[in-house]
Order: structure tokens, then sequence, then C-alpha cells
């Protein structure tokens, strides 16, 4: 017995020397806190930067200020993170105050890609994928986000205008069909248009899929590549207060134009060569028409959000407002948006949404002002009391013209489009396991589109029409459903990371629209004003009509890694449109890409080369880019006939449009080979990318006599075969030494386009001035060739054909002498020939920036080379066998002066004036400074009593600097005809605009 208690008493004894062990080990391990602050290289505050103990899940957020808090084991390590700069971990050996400085990450390989259905890491990627940081799109004064691309990513050519509410087009990688070149937009998830009304200021990220195998998750609407759009979401930490405001004036360029005295000069000279009786001009009339239609523009861009968090849920908040008053009288836009994005996660359940509210208005441009400014003479005034409406346009004998007055049609024929869109989404995600998660996703987006017109009662043209007043007006309505179901398995096998995407998606269309007409409005005796409800007036017009569509799709990605070293990526789709008849209504469309990170391989050892990655890929992308019921006819039922000895009318129907039930997806087929490369520590960064891209069955509508009975548009049918080729190189260095940073990068593109064949038996398409001829690149100029001026009477007898006859008979000495192409003996539309492209042969773009201590500087510039373009403005005022003026300093030819390129000027002769010859044919090229800003950070210790956490000031200048030789308005002007790209007709152009911006949070 006494053994037996002795042995519990030893083994009480262990057990309490046991316990004392555990106490001592755990007085060792006791927690202590940790203080300290967070901030950049420059010294700034780094808010909501992550602060974890490192191997747990354990850990803090700093907040406006940077500052911490945490309790860990004083044996413990810290990890410091945040995006943008490179992760720092440091051991707390007992300290309970820890600074942290974060580098930035340069190379930043880590950085989250989203790539669509899902994401990956930047260095994982094997598609041709651009990065654009949203600051540098939201630095510049624009409306909307296509605006802010330019010159920031290889292979997106972006052309805009600086007229109110318009929106730039956009084409990535060239010429991939004949109808439409902009990209398909994704905004979180959601397919939609970051058009007008959307608001830049929200974004957080953009990524732009250039090639097939990047964008082809997306399928049939991917084709002209996608701009994938994530907006800001809130992050956890306390509230958080962003407010920015920017205004801007804008100025439009000049025309060099003449006045009254050197207008009369030339116009009496083209009569009096021409041997008609000069006009009776208005000496006393010098109106400069530039100065009544032009001003000076304001923009002003409004900004404030809210966000903040906590571990289990998140909200960001904001509105702004946009306003635009244009350069041009009667024009001005407005947008004003809200946006509320939340999150919130319980267990293995999360739940979101994304809502966007906005209404934008724009007040259109009448007519074409920027040419009506060189149409109208200075003879003319502004305003005359004797023509209906008080406004001047020209009379009969004294200043004849087709121009438009462009103060009266401001005021007598009125345009506003005015949108209130909804549009959003909610998501829920269901975590079954750290490797496996579902994701439901529904997308909506509803628009309620008001359009008016009013045409009140006065002229503004010569020998016009009195017409009565009358408005038009139409309210239409667009909504989209969008339903998505998403399962993804992601997990590592040792060295094998595979990631596996598969889905299903269906989306709905539907616009709707009524319309209404009335003439002769009642006038408010009171106030002047017309009625303009549709209930008042007479004629009565009324209709409408809906369209509707629906989109089902399967999809699928594969993702393999191994070892970092080795990427596969691997995506099938299958897209059902119901534009399509039922036997082509269904499209595949598959991709491969593959990436070898060589500087990962152990036999690759190299100092100077820090990263390196081959890409290359295939895919296949579609486009079922028509209309909802192409592949159906179209039956007129209220018509009528007559038949019968009596005449008899009676009800008849008729087919008013031909029908396509064949029509087949578009397929685009793209390959892509691309090279990553890292020096000098990753400060150097290189990305090229060559690509080869066909689009076979082009969807297009060629014109048909309408003698085949279809009277409703040209019939569309799969008829091309377009082909591009092109090469894409980025370069880009940043370097920090001590408080001085700065950053270059230089991008370079090289697109050629070809027309394979134009299909249906048609060997070519002429449109204007243009020929798409197969084998060429589409819209080619096809002109008569001018060969100088004949000084004399002998040079025209001696300008024969091979048979001894004489070509141009008729001209005079000071007339052009056009070549006679096939040797007939006289210049007619078969003496044309090809004579340059519209498409530049390369464009560029070059970045800088620079910061030191709270002074930062930024530029980008833009150039373009090798584009042959139309000068419509010179096509007009260098004419003379009209009435317009003319431009300023000229120098034509007459026996005195003969020495000049610049013909005798005539009237009522278009021999001097052909618009059709290479005459008004010019370089495109230019160099352009499209941004240039300046910022400050006003120091700590200046906020540090006034509550703000932070304050910027900014100003910045747009298109201030153009190197060109272009004599018109602006060489980066934009066409929407794809065959008559380069022929600037009026269009609106880049504005100079000068900003200051102040930004604040607190």
């Amino acid at each position: 017995m006494k053994t037996k208690f002795t042995q519990i008493l030893k083994q009480r004894y262990y057990l309490l020397f046991f316990f004392s062990l555990l106490v001592q080990q755990t007085h060792a391990q006791q927690q202590i806190t940790i203080t300290g602050k967070v901030v950049s290289a420059t010294g700034e505050s780094i808010p909501f930067a992550n602060v974890v103990i490192k191997d747990t899940k354990n850990g803090a957020v700093t907040d406006f200020d940077g500052t911490y808090k945490i309790t860990a084991a004083s044996s413990q390590t810290l990890v410091f993170s945040s995006q943008g700069y490179k992760t720092a971990e440091i051991a707390i050996n007992n300290r309970t105050s820890i600074n942290v400085t974060l580098q930035e990450d340069a190379m930043k390989l880590d950085e989250i890609v989203v790539v669509g259905y899902g994401s990956q890491q930047k260095k994982d990627l094997t598609g041709a994928v651009s990065l654009v940081k949203a600051e540098e799109v939201q630095k510049r004064q624009i409306t909307t986000v296509a605006d802010g691309l330019q010159g920031l990513v290889t292979g997106v050519k972006v052309r805009g205008g600086g007229r109110p509410g318009q929106e730039a087009n956009v084409e990535i990688r060239g010429l991939k069909n004949l109808q439409n070149t902009n990209p398909l937009y994704v905004i979180d998830g959601l397919v939609t248009s970051a058009n007008r009304d959307f608001n830049p200021n929200d974004i957080e990220s953009i990524q732009v899929l250039k090639d097939a195998s990047a964008a082809a998750i997306y399928g049939s609407r991917a084709a002209n590549g996608v701009i994938i759009i994530t907006t800001k979401k809130g992050k956890k930490g306390p509230l958080q207060v962003e407010v920015s405001a920017k205004s801007s004036f804008q100025v439009m360029p000049r025309y060099d134009l003449m006045g009254t005295e050197e207008f009369a000069k030339y116009n009496n000279m083209a009569y009096d060569n021409a041997g008609f009786t000069r006009q009776n001009l208005n000496m006393a009339v010098d109106t400069d028409w530039q100065d009544a239609v032009f001003k000076t523009g304001m923009m002003q861009d409004y900004n404030a959000s809210f966000s903040g968090g906590n571990e289990n849920s998140t909200f960001f908040m904001s509105g702004n407002y946009f306003g635009n008053e244009g350069t041009v009288v009667g024009t001005d836009f407005d947008r004003i948006s809200f946006r509320v994005n939340s999150s919130g996660t319980k267990g293995i359940f999360s739940i979101g949404e994304n809502l966007a509210i906005s209404n934008s208005k724009t007040d259109e441009m009448s007519g074409n002002p920027i040419i009506d400014v060189y149409r109208m003479t200075p003879t003319i005034p502004l305003y005359d009391a004797s023509n209906p409406g008080g406004y001047g346009y020209g009379k009969q004998g004294v200043a004849d013209t087709f121009g438009t007055n462009p103060l009266a049609i401001a005021d007598f024929a009125n345009t506003t489009n005015e949108n209130f869109r909804i549009r959003g989404n909610i998501w829920s995600e269901l975590k079954f396991a750290p490797w496996l998660k579902y994701r439901f996703n529904f997308g909506y987006e509803t628009s309620f589109d008001s359009y008016k017109f009013m045409r009140k009662r006065g002229n503004w043209t010569l020998n016009q029409p009195e017409d009565p007043s009358q408005t038009d007006q139409n309210k239409g309505r667009s909504q989209t459903m969008l339903f998505e179901n998403t399962l993804t398995f992601k997990k590592d096998f040792g060295k094998h990371g595979i990631t596996f995407l598969v889905g299903q998606t269906f989306q709905k269309d539907k616009y709707d629209q009524i319309y209404g007409t009335k003439r002769n409005l009642p006038i408010n005796s009171g106030s002047g004003q017309y009625y303009e409800v549709l209930n008042q007036g007479d004629s009565p017009v009324v209709g409408g009509f809906i369209n509707e569509a629906a989109l089902a799709s399967y999809l699928g990605r594969l993702e393999y890694n191994y070892d970092n070293r080795y990427l596969i990526n691997a995506v099938l789709r299958r897209d059902g449109s119901s534009r399509f008849s039922d036997a082509n209504k269904w499209g595949n469309f598959p991709s491969v890409s593959a990436g070898w990170r060589v500087s990962n391989e152990s036999f690759f050892k190299s100092e100077f080369i820090k990263d390196l990655k081959l890409r290359a890929s295939y895919g296949e992308l579609g486009s079922g880019n028509i209309g909802e019921y192409e592949s159906k006819s179209f039956v007129n039922n209220f018509g009528q006939i007559v038949l019968g000895n009596g005449q008899t009318t009676y009800p008849s129907a008729a087919q008013v449009k031909l029908s396509n039930s064949d029509l087949r997806w578009e397929k685009l087929k793209q390959t892509n080979i691309g090279l990553d490369l890292g020096v000098l520590n990753n400060d150097l960064r290189l990305t090229a990318d060559y690509f080869i891209a066909r689009t076979e069955d082009v969807l297009f509508g060629f014109p048909i006599l309408l003698t085949t009975g279809n009277d409703g548009g040209n019939p569309i049918s799969n008829a091309a075969t377009v082909e591009n080729k092109g090469f894409e190189l980025e370069l880009a260095y940043s370097k920090k030494i001590n408080d001085f940073s700065f950053n270059a990068s230089v991008n370079f593109t090289k697109v050629n386009n070809k027309l394979v064949s134009l299909g249906n038996g048609q060997n070519e398409n002429i449109s204007g001035n243009t020929i798409t001829r197969a084998g060429n690149p589409v819209g080619m100029w096809y002109v008569l060739q001018t060969d100088g001026l004949f000084q004399n009477q002998q040079e025209i007898d001696n300008y024969k054909n091979a048979n001894g006859q004489v070509i141009m008979p008729n001209a005079v000495p000071g007339d052009i002498r056009f070549k006679d192409v096939n040797g007939d003996g006289q210049i007619t539309s078969t003496d044309k020939a090809i004579v340059g492209s519209p498409w530049p042969e390369f464009e560029m773009g070059f970045n800088a920036g620079a910061e030191y201590k709270g002074f930062d500087f930024s530029m980008n510039w833009i150039a373009s080379h090798g584009a042959t373009v139309y000068d419509g403005f010179r096509s007009v005022v260098d004419r003379f066998d009209d009435n317009s003026n003319y431009r300023a300093g000229i120098q034509p030819w007459t026996p005195e002066n003969p020495n000049t390129d610049f013909p005798r000027v005539t009237k009522g002769s278009t021999l001097n004036s052909r618009g059709d010859s290479d005459r008004f044919l010019e370089s495109g090229d230019f160099i352009r400074l499209k941004y240039i800003g300046f910022g400050y950070n006003l120091p700590g210790t200046i906020l540090k009593n006034s509550g703000i956490s932070r304050a910027r000031l900014t100003l910045s200048a747009q298109n201030i600097i153009t190197i060109t030789k272009y004599q018109g308005l602006d060489p980066e002007f934009t066409n929407s005809n794809i065959f008559e790209r380069g022929v600037d007709n009026g269009a609106f152009p880049n504005l100079k605009t000068y900003s200051f911006g102040v930004e604040f949070s607190f």
C-alpha cells in the first residue's frame, strides 16, 4: 500500500513538473502588443495595408494614417503587404514598435488579373492581356473610358473627338470585320457598354483581352476583343471618404480663312475667269463665322465616394456629376450617376451586388457647323430681318452658297437625347471546400431612352422652303437579363496546379419603342414658346416596334501549371443565338494557349535576366453582329392594289426585305506568339507579340439592285474574308533612387489588314473615292492622279496619247493635268488608280512620369505614321466652282504667278475641283502630346490637425501640341464608315483642354 502511494506521489510530481515547464514555455511565448506605421518609399502613409502574423490567419489592417496595432508572440514574424508594393517580412524580436517602408513592386507578377469568369496571377498569363492602371485613365478629362485608353495599350487604337457626349471608336488589333470594330465591355461580370453614361471615376482596374485565347471565354461576342472593367469595392477598415473636383476649359482649333476683302478679290477672279457676271457682294459685311459659332467650352467633374467594411462585409458608394458645355453653339452634355457596391460573407456563403444608376442628357449638334463655318462666306451677315426667322444665309446674285447658318439651325432645329439607365448584378458564392466554389450571377440592365426633335419655324439656308413647325419624339426601353452559373475547381498537387471552370449562361435582350410626330405646333402667347407635347398640333403620325434576342452558352476552361514553369490554358465555349435560323444557331469557339517560364528552369542562370516567358496561342472567336431578324423576311401588309374593271382598291401584302436563312456565325481564327522579358532586376520590362488573325464568313450587306424587290436595306450574307497580321512591342522602365522615382514606356503597334475575298461573286466594292479589292487593304484610295499644271497652250496641245490624240483639249493654262492611265486619250473614271492607303504603317505611344517627395509629373505622347487621308476641308475651300469661303493666303495660278501648285480659280467648272483626284489627299502623320499633368500631395504635417488624411492638387493639359503637315482641323479624326476610314468630312476635332483639380480624403 505504501509503495502504491509513493508511486502516486511520484506521478503527481512528474505531472507538476510537466505543467511547470508548460507554464514557463507559455510565459516565454506570452503575447505582446505591437504598434507602428506603414509608409511608401516616398514617405506617404499606406492605408488598408495588410499586417498578418506569419503562418497564421491572424492579422490587422492599417488605418488612413497607415498605423496599425496587433497582438502577437514576441518570437513571431509579421508580414506586411499591399497591392502595388513588395511584401515585407519582419521578425518581432520582442519589439513593441515596428515601422515599415514598403517598396513599389515594379514587376507586380503576383498582381491579380481578371480574365473573365475568374482571375489569374499576372505571371501565369498565356494570352495577350494588357493591364491599364485606373489612375492613368482617371487623371485625364474624359467623357468615356475609351477616351482614356489612347496611347496606353499596344494594339488598341482609339479615335475620339471633342463634341459633348461623343463616344470614341475603339479598334483592337485592326479590322476584324466590315461593320463594327468596337470591343465587348464587361463591367463587374455584366456584359454591357462603357458608354457616356458610365462614370470612369468608379474604375478599379481595366484588363484588355486582345487575342483569341484570352477572349475565347466570351465566345461569339469577343471577335473585336474584350475590355473587362472592375469597379471599386470597399475594404476592411473605418469609413473612408474621398472627394474630387476637376474643372476644365476647352479651346476649338480654327481654320485659316479669308476675310471679306481677300475673299472678294478671288471670288471676283473666279467669276471673271468663267466669263460670269460678278456677284453683288456686300462689302460692308465681314463676318467671322468661327467667332460666331465657336466658343470656349467648359467641363466640370465632381465625384464623391464612401467606403469601408469589417471582417465580414464591405461597401462602396459613389456619386458623380459631369457637365460639358460645348465649344460649338447649342451643344452640351450632362451626366449624373450613383453607384453602390457591397458584399458580405458568412461561413461558406458569400453574396454581393454592384448597382449603378445614371441619367445623361445630350443637346446634340445641329447640322454640321464644322463644315458650315467655311461654307458660309464672310459677306453674309449673321442676321437678316428679311429672311424667315431673321437669320442671314445669303441671297441669289449677292451671296450664293449651299452653306447653312449654324446659329439659325441651332435655334430652329433642336435635338436632345436623354437616357436613364439602371445596371448591375447580384452574385452569390458557395465555397464547399477551399478548392471548390460555385458562383451564381444575375445581371440586369434597363435603359429608358427619350429622343426629341423640335423644328421651329424659320429658315437656315438659301432656297429653303418655309416648313411648318414640327416635333418628332420617341420613347424607348431596353432590357437585358443575364443568368450565369459557374463551378470552379482549383487545387495544387505538389508541383501541379489545376484550375477547372465549367459554366452556363443565358442572356435575353429586348428593346421596344413608340414614336410620334405632330406638325403646326401652337405658340404660347405668354411665353412665346412652342407647345412641344404631342397632344398639340396636327397631322399626327404614330408607330412602334419591338426587337427581342436571346443567347444561350456553355463554357469550360482548364488551367494547368507545372512548377511555375509550364503553363497551359484551354477554353471551349458553345453559343446559340436566336438571330440565326435553327440550322445555324449554334457555334463552337475553342482556344488553347501555352507558356514556358524559361527563367524558372534549373539550367537558366542569369543575373541580368530576371524573368523570361514564351507564349503561344490559337483560338477561334465568333460574331453574330446582325439584326434580330436578319434571317427572316419582312412583309408590308399596309399596301393596296387596284384590280378589276371598276379599278377597286384592295389591301395587299408584299415582301419588302429579302431574307437569308443560311446566315451563319462569322468566325475569327487567330494565332499569337508572345514574349515577356524582365531584366536589370526587372526594372526594364519587354513584352512583344506577333499575331495573325483571319475572319471568315464575314457578315455584311453589300448593295443590291432595287429591281430585285428588296426595299428594306441591303440583305446580310456571309460574304467576305478579312485577314490581319501585326506586331506589338512594349518596353517599360522604372527606377527609384532615394526620394526620386521615374518611369517611362514606349509601345509600338503595326497592323496590316487585307481583304482576302469579297464573296458573292464580287471582286471589288467602290465607296466614294475608295475601293476595296480582293488582295488589298480595305478602303484604298481610288482616284485620278494629278500631274502638275499646264503652263501654256503648247503644253496642252502636246499632251497626247500614243495615238496622237490630245487628251485634255478643253483645258486652258493654269488647269490641272490629269494622268491618262489607260491611254485612251481622255480623262474618265477608268483612269482612276489605287494611289495610297488610309491605314497607318504603325502607331506609337510614349508615356513617362516622375515623382519627388510630394510632387509628380506625367505625360503621354501618341504618334501615327504612314496613313494617307482625304482633307474634306480643302476639297471645299480650294475648289472655287461654287461659293464657299477660301483658305487665307493662297496663291492661285495666273499668267503673272505661274510658279505655284495651286490651279487657276474659275467658277462653274469642275475641272480643277474634282473631288475624285489625289489633289486633296494628304499625309495623315502626326505626333501629339495627348496629356501632360503635374500633381502635388500636401505633406502630412500641414494636414495633421485638419481631419484630412490626404489632399492633392493637379494641373493638366490635353492635345496642346500637335506636330503634323495635315491642313485640316485634326489629323486624329474619326470616320465610322470602314470603307472610307481616311475621309475627314467635317469630323469634330479633339480639343485643347486645360484642367485644374482638387482631391482629398478623410
